[in-house]
């Protein structure tokens, strides 16, 4: 039980990466408080997980949101000693369909909610000597032309965690951050149908995404989070980990 008597918050967890860290938290111990914008998701998540989670339905892109989340996890479990800053408003965009509605959603979601949240569960974090987990994405370092709105707010998502980390350090506020590669979660299965891929194209994803044959699953992510959660980590702080299939800098694309 690595997470034994821990309260963890984790945003986007009806679904995909969140649910997954969610679940893991539990297994490994941890009380976790569920969050999410569609209730019958989350109640489904909550109730499979028993008495160790709670559910917070709540809109991230209201300034507002961070308050009621931290005082939820609160009022469920007396303390909090992590926070997983998961969810993420992942929208195709380039250079011509970025206007200045769709980049101050982006923004707000995916940089200025964890931002609020951090602010809003400090001083909780400061009494547990707590730690962030960010999770971000390897388009934090540059990211696809039809991703451009996503990719800026995961860049920035990264400058956040590494100054927090050093601002934070006396203190013992870690702050850390992933950064996944491709992972093959249900929504991101429908969304690769829905973009025109065949149903079975996860079983033949593309070699220069995916040379070991397969992509990354939500589970891989959840099990690397727990040692950044866990004591275990303690004291590192500031760290950016990929977690991908090939290096992100220095990387011989497969042909």
């Amino acid at each position: 039980m690595r997470l034994q008597n821990k309260v963890i918050i984790v945003t986007g967890s009806t679904t995909g990466i969140g649910e997954a860290i969610a679940r893991r938290c539990v297994a490994e111990g941890a009380a976790v408080l569920v969050h999410g914008l569609e209730r019958g998701l989350g109640e489904k998540v909550v109730s499979s997980l028993g008495s160790a989670a709670r559910l917070q339905i709540d809109d991230l892109e209201d300034p507002e949101a961070a308050v009621r989340i931290v005082g939820a996890a609160i009022s469920a479990f007396g303390r909090i000693d992590a926070i997983v800053n998961n969810a993420a408003w992942i929208v195709r965009s380039d250079i011509a369909s970025t206007d200045a509605a769709a980049f101050d959603r982006a923004m707000a979601i995916n940089v200025r909610a964890p931002l609020l949240l951090i602010r809003a569960a400090l001083p909780e974090l400061r009494r547990s000597s707590g730690c962030v987990l960010n999770i971000g994405s390897v388009n934090a370092y540059c990211g696809e032309a039809n991703q451009l709105a996503y990719s800026i707010s995961k860049g920035a998502l990264m400058t956040m965690t590494r100054n927090l980390a050093d601002a934070l350090g006396r203190d013992r506020v870690r702050l850390n951050q992933i950064n996944p590669g491709w992972v093959l979660s249900e929504n991101e299965r429908a969304l690769k149908i829905r973009e025109g891929l065949p149903s079975d194209w996860a079983d033949h994803p593309p070699a220069a995404s995916a040379p070991s044959g397969r992509l990354i699953m939500p589970e891989g992510v959840a099990a690397a989070a727990v040692y950044w959660l866990s004591d275990e980590s303690r004291p590192i702080s500031g760290s950016i980990i990929d977690l991908d299939q090939f290096p992100v800098i220095g990387r011989n694309p497969v042909k």
